[in-house]
């Protein structure tokens, strides 16, 4: 049996208010060091994807706060520090194309719930629905595995590149499924478009972020 080892890190907490960076919290915790199977981006490319993420933010007079952690790639990892992320409901998002790989779909839930793949395959009637490939993500929305995040539907508002059969009747590449209960959350987190940190908006900028995108949304019971 192999047995991974924990080791013990320093955390620095950070909050972003605007241009503002203020430190809030340090304490040790514990963190499980990534599989060889788990996505690796450089540094550089971490910060032109988060930057990306908080320049189109500020742009649109949507207030945020960013706490940064160590790299997370699964909702059990991002639970034991999203516990210091104050009155924010947390998501589980996901990737998703058809079987004839032209229609693609984003799905954000709360964080503790599982979706019904083969519910949402039956409301779609799109044939097997399965998880999208890192080109996928990164061609869609500007994405890799472990980073699935809303943020990434600042880079569908105007796909003047996309593949015409790609596209919805709207001009989108991407349809957005939003588990129901999210509506009314007075506060929502995402990961900035990479995973070592976790932005916070309030509902209310949640709304207006996605009619600024202005793709097609579904809110679903899950």
């Amino acid at each position: 049996m192999q047995t991974t080892k924990i080791a013990k890190v320093w955390e620095r907490i950070y909050v972003f208010v605007g241009h503002e960076q203020v430190p809030i919290t340090e304490k040790m915790s514990k963190f499980t060091p990534k599989t060889e199977t788990q996505m690796e981006i450089d540094e550089l490319e971490r910060g032109r994807l988060r930057n990306k993420v908080l320049n189109f933010l500020k742009a649109n007079d949507i207030e945020y706060k960013l706490y940064e952690h160590p790299a997370l790639c699964s909702v059990e990892e991002c639970l034991g520090y999203w516990g210091n992320i104050p009155d924010a409901t947390h998501c589980k998002n996901l990737f998703l194309r058809n079987h004839k790989g032209n229609r693609h779909y984003l799905v954000s839930m709360e964080c503790h719930k599982t979706l019904d793949i083969h519910s949402l395959e039956h409301t779609l009637k799109q044939g097997k629905l399965s998880f999208a490939s890192e080109e996928r993500m990164v061609r869609c929305l500007d994405l890799h595995p472990g980073s699935v995040s809303a943020f990434g539907l600042i880079n569908d508002i105007d796909p003047k590149d996309a593949d015409p059969k790609e596209l919805f009747p709207n001009g989108h590449r991407v349809k957005y499924y939003i588990d129901s209960t999210l509506r009314t959350a007075d506060k929502i987190s995402f990961h900035p478009c990479e995973n070592t940190a976790s932005v916070v908006i309030s509902g209310a900028d949640f709304l207006r972020f996605l009619s600024i995108w202005g793709g097609e949304v579904e809110w679903i019971e899950i």
